[in-house]
């Protein structure tokens, strides 16, 4: 019998997301371990580049969990799209299904009105051996498989009639296989497979995006590998530059247990190059614990995004939206800002608590043995990069055009209209380019090579400011003469 309504009602609908906002200029290149088991393809997303604008595409590409200590990649989906909702992001996991494995034993589980969990982290469900009363059962024929929100496999049985328990038996993804060669990888030559690090090459070809961050939260502790990330930020595909973020150990065995650990931990890690960024210790939101690198890295595509796309900001002293920092093991650290400070003047970012969790330090690691501002400054060195891509990519179609005057003021009119854009914006100090005649010879004309000359000047962060206060008796005797003498 239909409803029969008479008064007032309401209805409440699920809450819709809301869209993340969309930026290029710090498009974060994530590199780790997810868990594929639970991605629509196990078999299809390894050693890729897997372009997500959205938590659900993320999960479709790679799977995912809350098991941060496992599958470091989930750390840096869940802060770019649950945290600070920022996309696109792109994806390369590692971990191989058919080599990061293990056999899962026989076993026999309850079953309750037709369906089996096997609460046993990452099962392939495709290797599921599930036996009944009857023998061996056929998947999708006598069962299906899905999992749930603890990435459990669920076992629904299509005619579960008398059936209480299954014997059921597979292979599970085991991430602990996961070593460093991994992550950095390799190129080889017989098959012209990539691996690791190397399948940042496969970017810009597959997505025609150009990395804007590289990060491998937790992995990036490790000097080798750091050293692999701050190797791949230069020369991608021969012409682009990028950045990255990386961690700085606080394990108990060689790591920056306290702030004043923290200088001697980044020189023994040979953190020192100009295009990263040093992150120290772990942050939290709740019962959370992520590695900075991965919060760093989507706060800062975060603030590009809200500043039309233009990595002039630094990420320093921006909102968070974490609760707390702490060790990797969970190990509360209490800064406050002289201390914080501290550890900015050995080159490494850090948080501060001050009314809200922000993050803090604009160094590069090249800091403090470089005092060039472009290298120096976090936020001058990615404007550099992103200026350098981006004239590479809105140029590229004139190469092999005429090397005539009209090609030299179309490039000229071009950026520095572009550049008085960005100074009537007060994204930069200033920004021209110039074709001058004393670099380019005609020897190099007649052998095809043109040369500008670009001045630009991104203002670097206000680091320090100063208001020196002073007593002035003047203002007191005035207060009871009336400004009389």
């Amino acid at each position: 019998m239909p409803t029969y309504n008479h008064g007032v009602r309401v209805q409440e609908n699920p809450t819709s997301l809301v869209a993340p906002i969309e930026g290029t200029a710090g498009l974060q290149v994530i590199i780790g371990a997810a868990p594929v088991n639970l991605a629509d393809d196990p078999y299809g997303a390894t050693n890729k580049p897997m372009l997500a604008y959205s938590f659900a595409e993320a999960c479709a590409a790679v799977g995912y969990s809350d098991d941060f200590e496992n599958y470091n990649m989930c750390e840096s989906i869940d802060a770019s799209f649950r945290v600070l909702n920022v996309a696109p992001i792109v994806l390369i996991n590692v971990l191989d299904p058919n080599t990061h494995k293990k056999d899962l034993e026989a076993a026999d589980y309850e079953v309750h009105d037709g369906v089996a969990t096997i609460e046993v982290s990452g099962i392939l469900a495709d290797k599921l051996v599930v036996t009944g009363d009857s023998g061996e059962l056929v998947k999708d024929t006598d069962y299906t498989v899905t999992f749930d929100d603890d990435g459990y496999a669920v076992i629904s049985l299509v005619e579960p009639e008398g059936v209480t328990s299954l014997n059921v038996s597979g292979v599970v993804i085991d991430p602990s296989q996961i070593t460093e060669s991994d992550i950095i990888g390799g190129y080889n030559a017989s098959t012209g497979e990539e691996k690791g690090l190397e399948v940042i090459r496969q970017v810009f070809p597959k997505l025609q995006l150009t990395p804007g961050l590289i990060v491998c939260p937790g992995w990036s502790k490790y000097p080798n590998v750091g050293a692999a990330i701050a190797a791949k930020c230069t020369e991608i595909n021969g012409l682009f530059s990028c950045e990255a973020f990386v961690d700085l150990d606080t394990s108990e065995e060689s790591g920056a247990r306290k702030y004043t650990d923290v200088l001697e931990v980044k020189q023994n890690s040979g953190f020192v190059s100009e295009h990263i960024s040093v992150e120290w210790p772990c942050c939290k939101v709740g019962d959370k614990i992520y590695h900075s690198s991965a919060m760093k890295a989507a706060l800062t595509a975060y603030t590009d995004a809200n500043n039309d796309d233009v990595p002039n900001l630094s990420p320093s002293n921006k909102i968070a939206g974490i609760t707390g920092i702490c060790l990797e093991d969970g190990t509360e650290v209490i800064l406050d800002e002289q201390q914080a400070n501290v550890v900015n003047s050995y080159g490494v970012s850090t948080w501060n608590n001050f009314t809200e969790w922000r993050s803090w330090g604009s160094n590069t690691a090249a800091y403090p043995g470089t005092t060039d501002p472009k290298d120096r400054w976090f936020n001058v060195r990615r404007f550099f990069s992103w200026y350098g891509n981006s004239f590479i990519l809105t140029y590229h179609d004139k190469v092999d055009n005429p090397a005539d005057p009209r090609l030299v003021d179309a490039v000229v009119d071009a950026e520095n209209v572009r550049g008085n854009s960005y100074v009537a914006q007060n994204k930069c100090a200033g920004l021209y380019i110039e074709y001058r005649q004393e670099d380019n010879p005609v020897t190099d004309l007649m052998n095809g090579k043109m040369q500008f000359y670009t001045h630009l000047a991104p203002f670097p962060p206000a680091e320090d400011i100063l208001n020196v206060l002073e007593f002035d008796p003047d203002l007191l005797e005035a207060a009871f003469t009336g400004g009389e003498s």
